[in-house]
């Protein structure tokens, strides 16, 4: 077994250091938008966007590099007044990527032009841990008429296309047109109707966590080591259901603003807890030999766990606290946008658990499967898979406590 492990081991280092650039969100940003319309023809809208970035993409897109030497010195140094002088300085370039990538248009589809307003702020995010331009813009509609009614509003702010970021998305609450609610933009689904039904705005945040997950490598992983290292189904159930539970309740609590630890404390934390769920699947091989998959028969049994099953899920639920910080992160969840977007950002952990009872229904079965008929290449195959996930964790665990 040992030889079995050191083998495991090295085909999964193979693999591992071979593999795409270990980036588990890649470099994402999100938008903050908060949409009202004070008086009639007028939207008014207040950006939160991420000054370094808002720094690159202006002076790219418009041509003006002042404001990229004017703000870059002021963001190395956390100067924030001087972040500020520099976005008043560049009024008019700020203005010109804005108008070009957040869009206002009446119902027969007339443009609303915007101005920046006076009162632009820089301040620390905490949920991104990187500071953020605060800055607002009224948009003059032309009058609609009588059989005209809504808003369509377009968010394209930091594309793909300008290849600093990927996926960048957009989270909104709106008072507009005598509706209120939350909405969710991204690349795939960049603009939305502020009359869109209760069911059109939940089925984007349902959109929107599952794609979350499909696209969240690490914890796609996270939920193989633990599928891999599962014993029985009711293991395997038990265990994901620690983690749904673990996960919602931290969610929650940065939804409501409880709590909100910086990104470079979760990131590493939830790499390193790859790293340790698939790790404790080779532990008990090593241990336990051709007898990995049996309960102990010296503990007692209780809900079909034995002690070593109890351990792992004690282990699970504590790292799938953690997970919910990623995936509250995943939105920059902040507490001013609490309360609005609760319900929405519920559904979005709903379409991240529709992903993770795919996955499992897609791979447990073929699993057990292959424990039934061939018990040693069982082994195998999930020692292997333990033993890749677990370089994959460490690497993006040194990656991310190293920047």
């Amino acid at each position: 077994m040992r030889r079995f492990l050191f083998l495991a081991a090295a085909l999964a280092a193979i693999v591992g250091f071979t593999a795409v650039p270990a980036e588990a969100h890649g470099f994402t940003s999100v938008v903050y938008a908060d949409v009202t319309s004070p008086r009639a023809d007028h939207v008014q809208v207040k950006l939160g966007l991420e000054y370094d970035l808002l720094l690159v993409s202006v002076a790219q897109a418009e041509h003006d590099d002042r404001f990229f030497q004017d703000g870059q010195p002021a963001w190395d140094d956390g100067d924030y007044p001087a972040m500020v002088k520099a976005l008043e300085k560049h009024t008019d370039s700020v203005t010109a990527y804005v108008a070009r990538r957040f869009t206002v248009t009446t119902a027969a589809g007339k443009a609303c032009v915007p101005s920046m307003e006076q009162g632009v702020s820089a301040e620390l995010n905490e949920s991104q841990d990187v500071p953020y331009a605060n800055v607002r813009f009224d948009y003059a509609c032309p009058a609609m008429g009588e059989t005209e009614h809504g808003h369509v509003i377009r968010s394209t702010l930091f594309p793909d296309s300008e290849k600093y970021v990927k996926q960048t998305k957009t989270v909104l609450t709106y008072q507009v047109d005598g509706h209120t609610g939350s909405a969710a933009l991204d690349g795939s689904h960049p603009s939305f109707s502020t009359e869109q039904t209760w069911y059109q705005r939940f089925w984007e945040f349902f959109r929107l966590g599952a794609n979350h997950l499909l696209t969240g490598i690490d914890h796609i992983l996270f939920l193989i080591a633990l599928i891999a290292g599962s014993r029985r189904l009711r293991e395997v159930v038990l265990a994901a259901t620690s983690f749904t539970l673990a996960h919602s309740v931290t969610f929650i609590l940065a939804a409501l603003g409880v709590v909100s630890p910086p990104s470079r404390i979760v990131e590493p934390t939830i790499a390193l807890s790859i790293a340790a769920v698939a790790g404790f699947h080779l532990w008990r091989l090593r241990r336990e030999g051709s007898h990995a998959t049996d309960l102990d028969p010296g503990d007692a049994v209780f809900l079909g766990l034995d002690r070593s099953g109890w351990l792992r899920l004690s282990i699970v639920f504590c790292f799938g606290l953690v997970h919910g910080l990623g995936f509250a992160g995943a939105l920059g969840i902040t507490s001013s946008f609490s309360w609005q977007l609760l319900w929405s950002l519920l559904i979005f952990n709903v379409g991240i658990e529709a992903v993770q009872i795919g996955i499992i229904i897609a791979a447990f079965p073929a699993l057990a499967l292959l424990r039934r008929h061939h018990q040693t290449l069982y082994l195998w195959v999930t020692g292997v898979i333990a033993a890749g996930v677990s370089v994959m964790g460490l690497i993006w665990f040194v990656e991310r406590v190293s920047g």
